[in-house]
């Protein structure tokens, strides 16, 4: 009877954050009754009384989107589960791919239902509009605006793209508590922190009405002023270093708190059961980040091209600093850290990807794989924290390593490409890095705040209404048995 009542409660309170997110205050979200979502291309007044012209998608720009979806999708089921799995005792690696796998498709549903409207709608500075509720006026004809003024993708490959961007930042999380969750405990949290984190920080950091409202200097304040809160203060992300790493990582470490260490942590070995596994895994996310990173150019450009080639050299320098750094101070260079140093480089390359020339990703991927190793070493025992698969080590170190240092190798004096005046339609001449790192700073200090407070009272919900823990019994047994029943290899 006890498990037909918490599977109650877990129904109940996934319909009650999805009434919280619908019945905000109506003065926060709700845009005029004649304004067009922001992301398409209606949201650009015609500059004459006539009216303007169909926009019509590129063609080559929305195919390269839909394959990079398809890319970034990949990462999660089936590379991170990989990733994950393998890093992990044998008797729990069914419990780690079903979490990703299930997590995955609730966040799927639920970007339908509100997670898109709210992120990528006008609303206020911290959260979108109603406007796009269960995907409400979106049809094979809606357009979505790219970063160059009269270029346009249909809105529902933007949509998807960003849905895939969701899923995969809400599992990042599970790594830094698995072997020991509740699965109803892991589905609630993910309900409740994608809506009252993800979706707010991806709105402050990467609402913009797009860059077709730009058509003069009082034009483009008024257009500014409907941004996210981040994105108006100046904020470079091109990719989600804030918005999916430090966001996921921050939630990870908390969560690792709250939910406590493992049994027998400290006292019994806990090696992963197949690095051959997190291998394969790590390089598919390898693979599946070129569609993250230079898919997040919108358009099949010089920019994506920038992306791709950042994303490959970064990665590269990041394996090569981390076992570098390991052989010099263990003695051997291991594979768990050749392929830690991908996904280092791979998180600290995000935020910049867009932004910085080739020899500023290569410094940022060198400069990842060794904090990334400080990250799961040194800093993982000062926190005295069983973040079990080095959630926070690699994606908040990297991230926030990322974060800053693309407000330093963004500068055009290094290679970089500045930040674009959209009214000038040129480079902004004046690019001050002090000032730059100044707001990158703000936004990492932002979505550390944010995540980490939300995340700690989402636990604490959950833990109140279905708990948090496997009993020590179950624990013991492995989740794949006592969750699940089922096992990932016969004996």
């Amino acid at each position: 009877m006890k498990h037909w009542i918490n599977k109650l409660i877990v129904a109940s309170a996934l319909l009650f954050s999805l009434g919280v997110a619908t019945l905000a205050p109506n003065s926060l979200v709700y845009a005029a009754d004649d304004k067009a979502t922001p992301v398409a291309a209606a949201s650009a007044a015609p500059a004459a009384a006539e009216a303007p012209a169909v926009p019509v998608p590129n063609k080559g720009d929305t195919a390269w989107l839909l394959v990079c979806t398809a890319l970034v999708i990949m990462m999660t089921v089936p590379a991170l589960g990989l990733f994950y799995g393998g890093l992990v005792r044998k008797k729990n690696m069914l419990s780690v791919l079903m979490q990703c796998l299930v997590v995955f498709s609730l966040i799927m549903v639920l970007w339908a239902i509100y997670g898109y409207s709210i992120a990528f709608t006008e609303g206020n500075a911290f959260f979108g509009g109603f406007d796009r509720l269960f995907l409400a006026g979106i049809t094979p004809e809606s357009v979505a605006a790219t970063f160059s003024k009269g270029v346009y993708v249909p809105e529902l490959a933007y949509m998807v793209f960003q849905a895939a961007f969701a899923a995969i930042t809400v599992c990042l999380i599970v790594g830094a508590f698995v072997e020991r969750i509740k699965f109803s405990a892991v589905l609630l949290f993910a309900v409740l922190w994608f809506t009252f984190s993800y979706l707010p920080v991806a709105h402050m950091v990467w609402f913009w009405p797009g860059p077709d409202a730009f058509t003069d200097a009082a034009a483009g304040e008024k257009a500014l002023a409907t941004a996210g809160w981040l994105f108006q203060m100046g904020a470079l992300d091109f990719a989600g270093g804030t918005v999916v790493h430090i966001n996921a990582a921050v939630a990870g470490l908390v969560g690792a708190y709250v939910v406590g260490k493992r049994v027998g942590y400290g006292r019994e070995p806990f090696k992963p059961h197949s690095l051959t596994l997190t291998m394969v895994g790590a390089s598919l996310l390898w693979v599946g980040w070129f569609g993250f990173n230079a898919g997040s150019a919108l358009e099949a450009s010089g920019g994506a091209a920038l992306a791709f080639a950042n994303t490959l050299m970064a990665t590269a320098a990041a394996v090569l600093s981390w076992i570098l750094t390991e052989w010099a101070l263990k003695g051997k260079p291991s594979m768990l850290g050749a392929a830690s140093g991908a996904v280092a480089g791979l998180v600290a390359v995000t935020p910049a990807a867009g932004f910085v020339g080739i020899m500023g990703a290569l410094m940022i991927g060198l400069i990842a794989g060794i904090l990334c190793f400080w990250g799961v070493t040194g800093l993982k025992k000062m926190l005295k924290v069983d973040d079990s698969l080095d959630v926070f080590g690699v994606h908040g170190v990297g991230g926030v390593t990322g974060a800053i240092l693309t407000g330093v190798f963004c500068s055009p004096s290094l290679g970089g490409t500045g930040i674009y005046d959209y009214v000038a339609n040129a480079v902004a001449p004046d690019y001050d890095i002090a000032a730059q790192v100044l707001i990158q700073l703000q936004a990492v200090a932002t979505t550390i705040v944010w995540s980490g407070v939300v995340a700690f009272i989402c636990y604490k919900v959950v833990d109140i209404l279905v708990g948090l823990r496997v009993t020590e019994e179950e624990e013991r047994e492995g989740l794949d048995i006592t969750s699940h029943g089922e096992t990932a290899y016969e004996m």
